[in-house]
């Protein structure tokens, strides 16, 4: 018998003046149980957590919250109030009987100083104390809105093993994909007002989606045709059986009420790139270049070369020097030492991470032409600005409101209206994924995969890194950066490799210490052909893959009863070391077997 729930939302209805935001949401929260609440900009999802954390009130429906059960919310802007301190602010979320050691533990984990000044804390930091604050209680149930919008990739992997490892329940808002996949395990999706609920993490959710639409659509289509089947009886069918006939006229009736009440789901953005001159080949070419700030090098001796067509992801802590090296190669900034070649014909575009190119004093339609006109030029051809912002998912009333009064998400895709419209071969994006739903990520990787010209791109998110770009630059050590082709997964299964065979270098020089020609001096003839050894693992290897995968797979199906924390404990927490330890060994055979099939077809070669 399952426990009940410790949260619990019935039939909630809520309205701000005409259409209704919230018709029938349903939200139940059992123990232990992970939850990601998914939707469409603008559909509520942010409402229904202040809802269910008891900071929003419903116009209707039923909330419940078991008295005994601690909740914790994270807001998209913290509020800090009057804490002196990043430690006083976090301790202030503790209860009685909370374990005041876990403040210094979140703080440290997260990478924060316990007495730093909030007033002080970048968009980062802040973000990073207000989930501690929300952690550090290990409540039973945490409600995160948007956990992961400013936070660096190595705050985010943090994040993730905190989450699941953690013993409480949390229902989360966040359009990292990769986030989602590895840390839930059912999916409520907010659409037109209403829940839909699926009991599997949110690696299903995006065929299932697909396929309710699809259905939603046919049944739609079959209610036009019934439509018109009455509709054609009316004029020609009607007899003199009045009492059937009038039955049958208010049916009709009742069809015409239903497909006018129809909520169709919101449509796509329509995003197409302003296209211009076609630049050089050669679109950057840097060589030794270093830059420093007092006695902290940011970047040291680093060359690259950037092509037309190529799209290049910068990736790294923050801090790091993400966008100083970014300005330096589009020639916005100088370095100490070293040369940076820019090619011929480059028009660029920028989209910034801070918004900077919106006020909030002018509107919407201002801010797209620069106070100029009602019209925007794109691809050559003039279009009003009411058309154009439609593409973009705004309404026809909402082009003369305030930029200021704008969610993030509407801001978000104003900003990348106004990139997209100017005439460039460059697009520089800082952060063009915060605030935007998954639907316009999707549409922004299309655009970005189809783009001709080339594309230099800082982000954070995982998913959207190896959708889109074919080099990844990221920092090391001491100012050191390095190229890696291919995706961010494709970074990190190569930095795993070049670790390993740095471990195995050392295991042979520590084995040799003691002989007179050290086995890593020695020149050994190339080999031509496979060990046995080699050729046995080749062969093997896809088999043990496999089996770990179907291990990982079952384990995690039983892990995904939220019964399964309250009943037994223990099995839930050696099923989530086990899982953890055979993902490792999975890690190291798909890099094992990668590495073996790279050498047999150089061998071939």
């Amino acid at each position: 018998m399952a426990p009940p729930p410790l949260l619990r939302l019935d039939g909630v209805r809520l309205t701000f003046g005409g259409t209704p935001l919230l018709s029938s949401v349903e939200l139940n929260v059992l123990p232990g149980e992970r939850i990601a609440l998914v939707g469409r900009n603008g559909s509520g999802k942010s409402t229904v957590l202040k809802i269910a954390a008891g900071l929003a009130e419903a116009d209707g429906g039923e909330v419940f919250r078991q008295p005994q059960a601690t909740i914790r919310y994270l807001a998209q802007e913290p509020d800090f109030g009057d804490a002196p301190t990043v430690e006083a602010y976090v301790a202030s979320g503790l209860g009685p009987a909370d374990d005041a050691w876990r403040v210094q533990r979140m703080i440290d984990g997260l990478g924060l100083r316990a007495d730093a000044r909030p007033a002080d804390l970048s968009g980062g930091e802040a973000r990073r104390a207000a989930l501690a604050r929300v952690l550090a209680p290990e409540p039973d149930i945490v409600l995160l809105d948007e956990p992961t919008n400013h936070l660096d990739l190595p705050t985010i992997e943090w994040l993730e093993e905190e989450l699941r490892s953690s013993k409480s329940a949390f229902v989360i808002i966040s359009h990292d994909r990769r986030f989602l996949e590895r840390t839930t395990q059912a999916t409520v999706w907010l659409d037109r007002g209403a829940t839909k609920r699926l009991n599997e993490g949110f690696g299903s959710f995006e065929g299932w989606r697909d396929k309710v639409l699809e259905e939603e659509e046919r049944d739609l289509q079959k209610l036009d045709r019934k439509i018109v089947r009455e509709e054609h009886w009316l004029r020609y069918g009607v007899t003199a059986r009045r009492t059937r006939n009038e039955r049958r006229l208010a049916a009709l009736h009742q069809l015409r009420s239903d497909r006018k009440n129809a909520r169709r789901a919101v449509g796509q953005v329509e995003m197409q790139a302003g296209e211009t001159r076609e630049s050089g080949k050669l679109v950057v070419e840097a060589e030794a270049i270093s830059k420093a700030y007092d006695e902290r090098v940011l970047i040291r001796d680093f060359s690259t070369r950037i092509q037309r067509g190529d799209r290049v992801g910068f990736v790294g802590p923050n801090g790091a020097g993400k966008t100083t090296l970014l300005n330096i190669l589009i020639g916005e900034g100088q370095p100490d030492s070293g040369r940076v070649r820019l090619g011929t014909n480059l028009d660029l575009a920028f989209l910034d991470q801070k918004r900077a190119a919106l006020r909030d004093d002018l509107s919407v339609s201002d801010a797209l032409t620069d106070g100029r006109g009602d019209q925007v030029m794109v691809n050559g051809e003039a279009r009003h600005v009411a058309g154009y912002l439609k593409d973009f998912l705004f309404q026809a009333e909402q082009i003369r409101t305030p930029v200021g009064n704008l969610s993030g998400g509407e801001r978000a895709r104003l900003l990348l209206a106004k990139v997209l419209a100017t005439p460039a071969n460059v697009l520089v994006l800082d952060e063009p994924t915060n605030d935007l739903d998954m639907e316009t990520l999707d549409l922004l990787q299309e655009l970005i995969a189809g783009y001709p010209g080339t594309v230099l791109l800082v982000s954070h998110d995982r998913d959207f890194l190896d959708r889109t770009v074919t080099s990844v630059i990221s920092p090391e050590a001491d100012g050191i950066w390095l190229e890696y082709a291919g995706g961010y997964s494709d970074m990190a299964a190569q930095k795993r490799g070049a670790a390993r065979e740095e471990r195995k270098v050392e295991k042979e020089r520590s084995k040799s210490s003691g002989n007179a020609t050290p086995a890593a001096e020695r020149k050994a003839a190339p080999a031509t052909k496979l060990s046995f050894k080699q050729k046995f693992a080749l062969e093997n290897l896809p088999k043990e893959i496999a089996t770990l995968e179907a291990d990982i797979a079952k384990a995690e199906s039983e892990m995904a009863d939220p019964a399964l924390f309250t009943k037994n404990p223990d099995r839930f927490a050696r099923l989530a070391a086990e899982i953890e330890k055979k993902r490792e060994r999975l890690a190291g055979a798909e890099d094992e077997w990668l590495e073996l099939e790279m050498l047999k077809a150089e061998m071939d070669a």
